[in-house]
């Protein structure tokens, strides 16, 4: 069945393969996001930088490092729910679980380009002078998106307020580039950070530096 509400041709095989994407191994699911487009709030987004992160015992800077808790419980699985969490008092973020049931591993979309519903974007972040700054950054995307708590457990692959769908294109494997996840405390150089090479909505690379405590 094609998903015309969502605006293409989108089909039930292509939505199986992005299923079994991202129920399989964490890497690939996470590379396999970049290209691909979140819908919310009127406005559609290519998601252009990604950042893996595994389940519990494995990886000190994932939230599900220490088990489960209300606020993770969601990154158990099953794959392609929406984990959303609130970070610095501010700043909503979005992750895409992954992996098999109970391994708690998830995908957090660091950058996207607005494809559709810029003026509704513009809108939303009316400080933004550039629209490639628009979803530049996880906060900056889940605001463009209007992405807020009421997201967090959606089903991103049916047809509800959220949804993520495969690239409308092939991305050629060349084009996506590997490096240490931004801003992390824990294993912060890992390349689990996946991005479209050249890409202008790209963000900026900073490494944690820890505070010195007087």
């Amino acid at each position: 069945m094609a998903l015309s509400s969502f605006g293409d041709h989108t089909t039930d095989t292509d939505l199986t393969a992005l299923a079994d994407l991202l129920a399989g191994p964490l890497l690939p699911a996470a590379r396999g996001l970049l290209g691909c487009r979140l819908h919310a709030g009127g406005v559609t987004v290519r998601i252009t930088e990604v950042e893996a992160y595994a389940g519990t015992g494995g990886d000190p800077a994932s939230h599900a490092h220490r088990g489960r808790t209300p606020r993770n419980a969601v990154m158990f699985g099953p794959a392609g729910y929406a984990y959303v969490y609130f970070t610095y008092g501010m700043h909503w973020c979005v992750n895409v679980v992954t992996g098999v049931e109970g391994e708690a591993c998830a995908v957090l979309l660091r950058a996207g380009e607005v494809v559709d519903g810029l003026a509704t974007a513009r809108e939303r972040r009316p400080a933004i002078r550039r629209d490639v700054d628009l979803a530049r950054g996880p906060a900056r995307l889940c605001s463009a998106l209007g992405i807020d708590r009421a997201a967090y457990g959606a089903y991103l692959l049916g047809g509800g307020p959220v949804r993520l769908r495969p690239p409308a294109g092939p991305v050629p494997p060349e084009t996506v580039v590997a490096g240490p996840r931004v801003g992390v405390t824990g294993a912060h150089d890992l390349p689990w950070r996946f991005w479209l090479d050249g890409d202008p909505t790209v963000s900026a690379y900073r490494r944690h530096v820890p505070r010195i405590r007087r």
